[in-house]
This record gives structure tokens, sequence and C-alpha cells, in this order.
């Protein structure tokens, strides 16, 4: 499995991502500027700073022709990851439900918090068990996921929900302790903390490689 992962300017995690995803597979690195995809076989746009989030966080990112052909991936079924800044950049671009507010108290958090994984429907959780615990770092000013009265109701309904901070653990004020969420047609994904930087032991948790284990272990199934 060949795992593309693009590069913005002002990114700051494409390393990690490339390292996690090289844990299950091959690796490849695409530039923003690219407007095709390499063959690859999934797609994790990485956290950062996406051309230092001028406008609001992701969006200047969203509009970037290598963002084009994950649309068009991710519309053919291809799995996508959004990682924090990622995940902002997936809702900028109109991939996912929602969009990512300053956190309550207005200040970057770096911390560990726990999640929940609320569904194992996803390419990125089928190895995960619902309700399992993930020890994962988060780091973002950005991370408060919003949507109004109408789209909550409808991806509560579509069981879009696919991460919630464990309780007593939303430190950034999401709705309903939302901390990921995914597409209708459920193969695209996003998250605010990063996975990625939770692969190994000597980093205090390999609790991240659970996603990147789900997708290698999809793309077996379909081969």
């Amino acid at each position: 499995m060949r795992i593309g992962v693009p590069q913005f300017p002002g990114s700051c995690d494409e390393v990690d991502a490339l390292l996690a995803a090289g844990k299950v597979g091959d690796a490849e690195l695409l530039w923003h500027r690219d407007r095709d995809l390499k063959g690859v076989d999934a797609v994790v746009v990485p956290g950062g700073f996406s051309y230092g989030d001028y406008l609001r966080a992701g969006a200047i990112a969203g509009l970037s022709p290598v963002m084009d052909a994950v649309a068009d991936f991710a519309r053919e079924g291809g799995p996508v990851l959004g990682i924090c800044n990622g995940f902002q950049v997936l809702c900028a671009a109109g991939l996912l439900p929602g969009a990512l507010l300053q956190n309550q108290n207005r200040r970057f958090v770096c911390r560990q918090v726990e999640l929940v994984v609320e569904t194992t429907a996803t390419p990125w959780t089928a190895a995960a068990e619902r309700g399992q615990l993930l020890s994962i770092p988060a780091k973002h000013q950005s991370g408060r996921w919003y949507a109004p009265d109408e789209l909550l109701a409808e991806v509560k309904e579509n069981d879009q929900i696919v991460f919630r901070y464990a309780a007593g653990g939303n430190f950034n004020g999401s709705l309903e302790d939302v901390a990921g969420v995914c597409n209708a047609g459920r193969n695209v994904v996003g998250l605010m903390p990063h996975p990625e930087h939770a692969v190994d032991p000597l980093t205090g948790s390999a609790d991240g490689l659970v996603l990147f284990r789900s997708v290698l272990e999809g793309a077996a199934h379909a081969a």
C-alpha cells in the first residue's frame, strides 16, 4: 500500500505522517501544486499551519491544486484522513461536515487526550473496537468542532461521529465532545488529535497506529 501525504507551505507534521504511514506501507510526499496523486492508495492530509493559517485555518490550502486531486480521489471512494490542520483543510474543501472554530479559551493547547472510538465503520477505524480508548496528543488553537443544528442532526443520524473526547477531556469546547467525523460516504475521516505522533511507545503511546493498520487491512481485504 502507498499512502500519499500532501505538503503545503506551513505544514509541519508531514514528516511524522510519513513515518507513521511508513509503518504499514510505503509513504509518498506530495507537493501542494501537484495535480495528481501519483497512484497512491490512500491520502493523509497532515497537520501544521498551512499558508500560516491566513484568512482562517485550512482555507487557502483547501484551494490548492492537490486538493482537487484529493477531492476526485475521495469521490471515487479512496480513503482520506485529515489530521488537525488536515481536518481543517478537509472541512474548508467541503469534504467533511462542520467547521473548526477557535478553542473556547482562545489559547493554543498541547496535551495528551483520550479519545473514544464511536464507530468502526470507516477505513481508518476498521481495526479498532467501538468504545476503545486511544491515548493521543492534541495541539491546536482552532479545534472546536461546530455544526448548526440541522447538520449536527444529520451527522448523528448517519453515524458520522468517529471520535469523541473521553468524559471530562473536551478541552476545546467541541460540540457534543466531537473530536473527529467522517463524510457520508465514510471514506473521508478527520480528527483534531494527532495519531501520527502516537505510533511508538517511546513517545508515550502507540495507540495511533490503529488508524494506519485499519487502512492497510482494508486495502488487503479489497485486493
